[in-house]
């Protein structure tokens, strides 16, 4: 039996395969809401077999967009357009997880196609917001240091947003506290320079990520379930480094958190990633001897890759993201190279491939 089409259960959620389509920005929205576009590129990869399927970083409130063409879910009306997308993953036999995220001192900044720069307020941005006024970009503004009620703020929007994820029936809530975005700054000594309870030790920077996840259980379903995304390393001296995830990890299983998705980098704007395929799976590894699921992540592109991570206990689930933009049906076609068992959409059922056929 292939490993990677093996079912996953985790408490009451019972994922049939190991493939989860990964959190991607579209920057597609207006005001926040959910479109067409959404519904389509998220469907679709619900349509292709994936397990579970996970929205784009969706802002927990107007400051903590990326871009002002970033998904939101900051008020009540956003709830119905991603309850849509909801209702339809759902028919496909797939989970539905939307990741809620607040970008800090990246906020403000316009789509990656139009060069991914900083918007001044007096050109329609918006201040931002982090731990310690120091931008990402020595050249960029710099963001505006939270105070005590800043951070209670942050902490009550990211609980409202599970309240209303729960209202669209989400079955999974991923925390991102990755990729150098409001959570992962206050992790890292490098961003957060903080002198009070919310800096400095290790105990004072992991403090606001367990304070959102305290708030969001509050509000959750039990039977649901809680993901959070970590950059594991920050690939920088003097920085945030996989020793500190592994710790931090082993505090989120004991805090109710079932997995742990496992990327890198994003917080340090001059940095050297050692790219090559699978180059974060180690990641992944590392963080699950310490008994909580992970989620392996970056440059994973073929069938019989995935399968080996999975074989090798290296991780529970396989996060893709631009293969999975390359080709929605993906797990389909694994599932063939594999002898996986896939039950393919019966709309569709006329283009499977003959058992042995070459193609």
């Amino acid at each position: 039996m292939s490993a990677l089409f093996s079912p996953l259960q985790i408490r009451n959620v019972t994922l049939k395969n190991r493939i989860v389509v990964s959190p991607m920005c579209q920057y597609s929205s207006v005001d926040g809401f959910a479109d067409d576009w959404h519904l389509v590129h998220l469907g679709s990869r619900a349509v292709g077999g994936a397990a579970l399927v996970i929205s784009e970083a969706t802002a927990v409130s107007p400051e903590g967009r990326i871009s002002p063409s970033d998904l939101g879910i900051w008020k009540d009306e956003h709830i119905e357009p991603l309850a849509r997308i909801v209702r339809f993953i759902q028919q496909q036999d797939c989970v539905a997880g939307i990741q809620l995220a607040h970008a800090g001192r990246k906020a403000s900044h316009t789509p990656p196609w139009q060069g991914g720069k900083e918007i001044p307020v007096s050109a329609g941005g918006w201040k931002t917001f982090a731990p310690s006024a120091i931008p990402f970009r020595e050249e960029e503004t710099a963001p505006e240091a939270l105070d005590v009620a800043g951070i209670k703020k942050v902490i009550a929007d990211f609980r409202a947003a599970a309240s209303r994820a729960v209202q669209a029936g989400f079955t999974v809530i991923e925390i991102h506290a990755a990729h150098g975005y409001l959570i992962n700054e206050f992790l890292s000594p490098l961003s957060n320079q903080r002198t009070d309870s919310y800096g400095g030790s290790f105990e004072n920077r992991i403090r606001l990520l367990i304070e959102v996840i305290q708030n969001i259980k509050e509000v959750w379903p039990k039977e649901n379930l809680l993901f959070v995304r970590l950059s594991v390393s920050e690939w920088a001296e003097g920085g945030w480094k996989t020793d500190d995830s592994v710790k931090l990890a082993q505090i989120l299983k004991d805090s109710g958190v079932d997995l742990v998705d496992c990327s890198s980098g994003g917080n340090t704007a001059k940095v050297q990633i050692p790219l090559a395929p699978g180059y974060q799976v180690h990641f992944a590894e590392e963080v699950r001897k310490t008994g909580i699921k992970t989620g392996a992540v970056g440059l994973i592109t073929t069938a019989a890759q995935a399968e080996q991570i999975i074989g090798n206990g290296q991780a529970d689930l396989i996060f893709l993201a631009r293969q999975m933009l390359r080709n929605p049906y993906f797990p389909l076609h694994a599932a063939d190279q594999l002898n996986g068992e896939m039950h393919w959409p019966v709309q569709y059922e006329r283009a499977k491939p003959v058992s042995g056929a070459k193609h």
